[in-house]
């Protein structure tokens, strides 16, 4: 029996770029209020990403710096 190909792989950020298009008119003022807690929950972990990435950089910077 032949399997089916895995669904094609979302590409990078595709979800975010469908949620901000997504009609708000639609939502109610707790949803809207979710969603705001929602995306400053993820800028906090994007933040902090960055702030992990920029150590390593430093780091790996001064390792190899003469």
């Amino acid at each position: 029996m032949l399997e089916e190909p895995p669904p094609p792989r979302r590409a990078r950020g595709e979800a975010l770029t469908e949620a901000l298009r997504e009609d708000l008119d639609l939502f109610a003022i707790q949803d809207l209020n979710e969603r705001i807690e929602l995306l400053e929950a993820e800028i906090r972990r994007v933040r902090d990403q960055i702030e992990r990435k920029q150590a390593g950089r430093e780091a790996a910077d001064a390792l190899f710096k003469r």
